[in-house]
C-alpha cells in the first residue's frame, strides 16, 4: 500500500479550510506567549505578589516544553483531529481560568492548564500539515505558516499593552474563547477523522521521564540565567535531568509505542536536524531577548526606537521562511538552506560585534533583518526534512521531537547568553575608574538604560564601553555556535523531497 497523505482525496478548497483553522489555532498559542509580556506589570499591580512575576511566563514555557513530545505521539496513535481538538479545548478552558484568576498563584495555575493545550496546538498543527500535503507541497505551506509567528511577534506586545490599559488585562486571555470556539467548530465539521489502525499503548513511563528531564533542564536554564535559585539546586537539577534522560532511554528501548522512538535517532537526517535545531535555538531564539538591552545600552536608543528595529527582524523571518518553502516546493532540495542559514548567522554575529553608538540606525536595521532571515532559512526547512525522513506512522513523534529541541535550545540560549553577559559585566567593573564607580547607583550587573542616563557624560561613556565589551563576547559565542551549525549542515545528505511520499519497502 502506498504511504500517501490520508487527506489526498480532499479538494484543495477543503484543505485550505482546514489549513486556515490550524493557522488560527497556532496563532492563538504563539500570541499568548507574546501578549502577556507587556500586560504583566498591570497584572502584578492588580493581583500583587510581585515576587511571582516571572512565573507567569515560566509556567507556560515549562509546561509547553514538557507536553510537546506527548502530543506528537498521541497524534500518531489516536489521530490528529481528536488530539488537536482536545488541545484547543484545554487551551480555551485555560484561557477562561486565566481571565477569572483572583491571585497570582491562581493565574500561574491557570497558565499551566492553558499550556497543556497550547503545547499541543503547535506540534499537532504541524503534524496535520504533514497529513494534508505531500512532502514538496508541505514545505511551501509550512513556510507560509511562519507568518503566524511574525504577526504574533508584531501584534502581541502592542495588543497586550492596549487591552490591559483599556478594557482590562483579563481580556488578553478571554479573547481566546470566541476564536477557539470557531476553530473547534470548523475542525469538528470540516476535518475528516482518520483511523490510525494501531492499538493505542500509551508510554506513560517514557513520557513522564522525558517530561522530567526536559522540565529539569528548562527550569535550570531559566533559574541559572535569572539567579532566582542558587546553591545546591544548580547542581541537583542537572543531575536529575541526566538520570531522567538515562531512565527514558532504558524505558523507550522496551516500550511497545515509545513516546520518542529511538529508531528515529538512528536516521542521519533526523539526528542532524535535531542537533542543528538545538544549536540554532541557542544562537537565535536565545539571542533575541538580549537585542533590546544591547540596543538601549550600547547604542543609546530609547525603547521606542529600539522596538522599531524589531520590525525588520519580523519581516526577515517571514521572508526567509516563505522563500525557502517556495524553493523547496519547486526543486525538492533543502540542504543548501540550513547551510546558508548558519553561514549567514556567522557573518551577522561577527558584524554585530562591531556595532557601537556611532553605528547608523539603517546598518543596525539591516543586521537585524539578516539575522532573522537566517532564522527563517532553517526553521521550516529542518521541520520539512525531519517529517520527510520519518515514516508516516512516526511523523507526529518526529515533529514533537524537533519542537522540543528548539525549546531546549532557546532555554539553554537564555541561560548561556545571560551568564556570558553577567561574567563580562563583572570583569568590566574591575576596569572602571573610582570616579565613575562613585556615581553609579548600582553594580554593573544591575545597571539599566535608565540608570545609565542619569550618569555624567564621562561616566556613562565608560559604563557603555563595559556593556559593549560584554556583548562582544556574547556575539562571538553566537558566531561560534552558528559555525558549529554550519559544520553539521555539511553532513546532511543532499536528498530530494519526492512529490509524493514513497512506497514503503517490505521490512522497513
Amino acid at each position: 500500500m502506498t504511504d500517501v497523505s490520508p487527506f489526498s482525496n480532499l479538494s484543495h478548497r477543503h484543505k485550505m479550510v482546514i489549513y486556515t483553522a490550524l493557522l488560527i489555532g497556532m496563532f492563538m498559542a504563539v500570541l499568548d506567549m507574546q501578549i502577556v509580556a507587556t500586560a504583566l506589570p498591570t497584572i502584578a499591580a492588580d493581583l500583587g505578589n510581585l515576587d511571582l512575576f516571572s512565573w507567569v511566563g515560566a509556567a507556560y514555557l515549562l509546561t509547553t516544553a514538557a507536553v510537546m513530545p506527548f502530543y506528537g505521539k498521541l497524534g500518531d496513535l489516536f489521530g490528529r483531529k481528536q488530539v488537536f481538538m482536545t488541545a484547543i479545548v484545554l487551551f480555551v478552558i485555560g484561557s477562561l481560568a486565566c481571565g477569572m484568576a483572583w491571585s497570582m498563584q491562581s493565574l500561574i495555575a491557570a497558565r499551566v492548564l492553558q499550556a497543556l493545550g497550547g503545547g499541543g496546538l503547535m506540534i499537532t498543527a504541524f503534524g496535520v500539515l504533514a497529513d494534508l500535503f505531500e512532502p514538496r507541497e508541505r514545505a511551501k505551506y509550512q513556510g507560509y505558516s511562519s507568518a503566524v509567528f511574525t504577526v504574533a511577534s508584531i501584534v502581541g506586545p502592542a495588543a497586550g499593552g492596549v487591552i490591559s490599559q483599556s478594557i482590562g488585562w483579563e481580556y488578553i486571555f478571554l479573547i481566546n474563547l470566541p476564536v477557539g470556539i470557531v476553530v473547534i467548530l470548523i475542525l469538528a465539521f470540516g476535518m475528516p477523522s482518520i483511523k490510525t489502525g494501531r492499538r493505542p499503548s500509551i508510554d506513560y513511563a517514557g513520557g513522564l521521564l522525558l517530561a522530567g528531564a526536559v522540565t529539569a533542564t528548562v527550569f535550570w536554564a531559566e533559574e541559572a540565567m535569572g539567579g532566582g535559585y542558587g546553591g545546591v539546586l544548580l547542581y541537583v537539577l542537572p543531575a536529575l535531568a541526566i538520570l531522567a534522560a538515562i531512565g527514558f532511554v532504558l524505558v523507550e528501548r522496551r516500550a511497545v509505542e515509545p513516546i520518542l522512538p529511538l529508531r528515529l535517532l538512528t536516521n542521519r537526517t533526523i539526528a542532524l536536524s535535531l542537533l542543528m535545531s538545538i544549536v540554532a535555538g541557542v544562537a537565535t531564539l536565545g539571542m533575541l531577548n538580549y537585542f533590546a538591552l544591547f540596543l538601549q545600552t550600547v547604542t543609546g536608543l530609547p525603547p521606542a526606537y529600539a522596538g522599531l528595529l524589531f520590525l525588520p527582524s519580523s519581516v526577515g523571518t517571514l521572508a526567509g521562511s516563505i522563500w525557502t518553502g517556495y524553493m523547496m516546493a519547486r526543486t525538492g532540495r533543502y540542504k543548501a538552506y540550513p547551510m546558508l542559514s548558519m553561514g549567514l548567522g556567522v557573518v551577522v554575529m561577527l558584524l554585530f560585534a562591531q556595532v557601537n553608538a556611532a553605528t547608523p540606525l539603517w546598518a543596525i536595521g539591516v543586521l537585524m533583518f539578516f539575522f532573522s532571515v537566517s532564522i527563517g532559512l532553517q526553521m521550516q526547512t529542518l521541520m520539512a526534512a525531519v517529517q520527510a525522513a520519518a515514516p508516516r506512522a512516526d511523523v507526529g513523534a518526529a515533529t514533537g521531537a524537533i519542537g522540543l529541541a528548539r525549546m531546549i535550545g532557546a532555554s539553554l540560549g537564555l541561560a548561556a547568553n545571560g551568564g556570558l553577559l553577567t561574567a563580562g559585566l563583572l570583569r568590566g567593573q574591575g576596569t572602571i575608574s573610582e570616579a565613575t564607580l562613585a556615581t553609579m547607583p548600582a553594580p554593573m550587573t544591575e545597571m539599566t538604560p535608565a540608570a545609565i542616563a542619569t550618569l555624567p557624560a564621562a561616566a556613562a561613556q565608560e559604563v557603555v564601553q563595559v556593556f559593549g565589551s560584554a556583548f562582544t563576547g556574547v556575539f562571538y559565542f553566537a558566531a561560534g555556535l552558528f559555525a558549529v551549525g554550519f559544520m553539521l549542515s555539511l553532513l546532511l545528505q543532499d536528498v530530494k523531497l519526492p512529490s509524493r511520499a514513497p512506497v514503503p519497502v517490505a521490512g522497513e
